[in-house]
């Protein structure tokens, strides 16, 4: 029924047009409307309220933009301006003048020099003097990253002279100011510096370059014709401690390893079984062999073990009894039968049965024993460091029962094992240098000097003295033992009519099979009033071979005779 009466309805609209005065404002009534109402609008002003508000609004929001300008632009306008002034300017290194490096006569070994396309940093350039190598060593460079910063920002000495005065020879860096691109390239530098770089210091070395070539060219001669392995030899003044020489064969070439770009030489000489980087002079450990008797003697004669006159009879060898099998005997040979010697003359033929006894004892002769033998060598700096010397830095090692303790563990100390360490082997190993120091001590009658590189005056050697226990006339007695080598000895090579020498011999042999040996010649000139001490080792030769250390100190001295006289004239002292 609802249904029905809702469509009626609809019907009844259906057909219908609506006027527009049914939907619009009545025209008729428009004119009765009080238009100063607003009557008959639809639009309605806004509220003057609502107006002055908006008004506040944007005025306070106005305000504070200005109030901000004006902060940036007056009260940090300066600050910005600096910042911005920074983004273009950058503080930069002034790198000093590395410290130059003289010999002994002011000849220049070691300079600087620039290029244009490195005008930044001067690159050291090294003089082509052979055997100088080690002496001087090389450096690093200053360096810069990828972004033109410098990582490494001095120079740095890595080996030699360079690194053991590294701080003197560097200097101090400076600063300035440079104005720089957005790609960080210099468009303008300062006139004026932030901070002045101080330059390095120049430095005398006591090492007589003429000296240093020669004495590197006759062992590099000699190595290569006999097959030496490598050499080292030391030359050092017995007042004061100054090295007039010190080589050490092969060597590396510092202009190529400061430089760092030859890859093929350096590589050549980094695998190099022959180890040119190897200082032999203060680093290279040796087995010393019979150039350490002068030594042992000197202690035989502190203790008063033995009268240097007493003569002991070498027959080739002595035997022990062995305490561990009764049945046997233990032979410790001599290098051949020298008959009855006397301490001079035991120091002259080098017997090796004279220092068994004197070492360990034997029958009615009684030894000093290990401790003694330890305690006076480690006197001449065996076995030691020096502090706050850079030169001395290796230890080396003298045989003792605490020592084979470590080595050889569960094999006690024997007698047989004095005997070596008597005569230099066993386990000892000592450095070229080390020799040469003790040496001289012998030369300048029982002093240790503390060697240098530097030229030095009297009150600076003063400074590393160490007198050593010995009386005037025991030193004298390894003296003329020595001098006797070289007149009637083992020496006898050297005994040149250009200068008066003392010295000892040593061949010590190495490995298992003792199929090589290193040969030693050690000893001092002038006899009468010495003035140098001498050390010189042939590195792991063959084991026939009769030439080693002794002919490269006889052409040296000849050389010397004539190119270098004054350093063969007698001391005034």
């Amino acid at each position: 029924m609802s249904i029905f009466k809702r469509n009626v309805s609809k019907k009844r609209w259906e057909g219908r047009e609506i006027d527009p005065d049914e939907i619009l404002l009545d025209a008729t009534n428009l004119p009765k409307f009080d238009q100063s109402q607003f009557e008959g609008r639809l639009e309605k002003p806004l509220k003057k309220s609502t107006v002055v508000t908006t008004g506040v609004i944007f005025m306070v929001v106005l305000l504070a933009f200005a109030v901000k300008i004006s902060l940036l632009q007056i009260e940090q306008g300066t600050s910005y301006a600096l910042k911005s002034a920074a983004n273009s300017l950058r503080q930069t290194i002034i790198f000093p003048e590395r410290g130059v490096i003289y010999d002994r006569n002011k000849i220049l070994l070691v300079s600087n020099s620039s290029s244009e396309k490195n005008n930044e940093f001067a690159k050291r350039t090294y003089a082509p003097i052979q055997g100088m190598a080690h002496i001087l060593g090389y450096i690093r460079y200053p360096a810069k990253d990828s972004n033109g910063f410098y990582y490494q920002d001095r120079y740095e000495g890595l080996d030699g002279v360079e690194k053991i005065y590294n701080t003197a020879l560097a200097g101090k860096n400076g600063l300035k100011i440079v104005e720089v691109n957005a790609h960080g390239e210099i468009e303008a530098e300062s006139p004026g510096q932030l901070e002045p770089p101080k330059s390095g210091v120049n430095i005398v070395l006591s090492v007589d370059s003429r000296l240093q070539s020669k004495l590197y060219e006759i062992t590099k001669d000699l190595a290569l014709e006999i097959g030496f392995d490598g050499g080292a030899a030391a030359i050092m003044d017995i007042t004061n401690g100054e090295i007039l020489a010190a080589v050490s064969y092969p060597e590396y070439d510092s202009g190529v390893m400061s430089d760092g770009t030859n890859s093929i030489k350096i590589k050549n000489f980094i695998n190099s079984t022959q180890k040119p980087f190897l200082n032999r002079v203060i680093s290279g450990l040796y087995t010393p062999g019979s150039i350490l008797k002068p030594f042992v003697a000197l202690a035989a004669l502190k203790e008063e073990i033995i009268d240097p006159k007493k003569k002991i009879l070498s027959t080739g060898s002595i035997a022990v009894q062995n305490p561990f099998d009764p049945k046997k005997k233990s032979v410790f040979k001599d290098w051949k039968i020298h008959g009855y010697v006397d301490m001079r003359e035991a120091l002259a033929v080098s017997s090796d049965v004279y220092f068994y006894e004197i070492g360990g004892g034997f029958e009615d002769q009684i030894g000093l024993g290990i401790e003694k033998i330890e305690k006076y060598l480690r006197l001449f700096g065996f076995g030691e460091t020096l502090e706050g010397n850079p030169l001395l830095n290796k230890t080396g090692s003298i045989p003792s029962p605490a020592w084979k303790k470590e080595n050889f563990e569960g094999d006690p100390w024997r007698v047989g094992d004095t005997y070596n360490t008597s005569i230099g082997q066993y386990g000892f190993q000592v450095t070229p240098l080390q020799v040469v120091r003790a040496v001289a001590a012998i030369a300048n009658g029982g002093t240790l000097m503390s060697p240098t590189l530097l030229k030095i005056n009297e009150l600076e050697a003063s400074q590393y003295l160490q007198t050593l226990p010995f009386t005037e006339e025991q030193v004298r007695i390894i003296k003329e033992g020595m001098r006797l080598a070289v007149t009637a000895g083992t020496a006898k090579a050297l005994n040149i009519p250009e200068v008066s020498v003392a010295a000892k011999t040593g061949t010590a042999e190495l490995g298992i099979y003792k199929k090589f040996v290193n040969s030693w010649i050690v000893g001092f000139f002038p006899y009468e009033k010495p003035r140098f001490a001498f050390a010189v080792i042939m590195e792991k030769g063959p084991y026939d071979n009769t030439v080693g250390g002794l002919y490269v100190m006889r052409k040296l001295l000849e050389w010397m005779a004539v190119h270098t006289p004054e350093y063969l004239i007698e001391s005034e002292k």
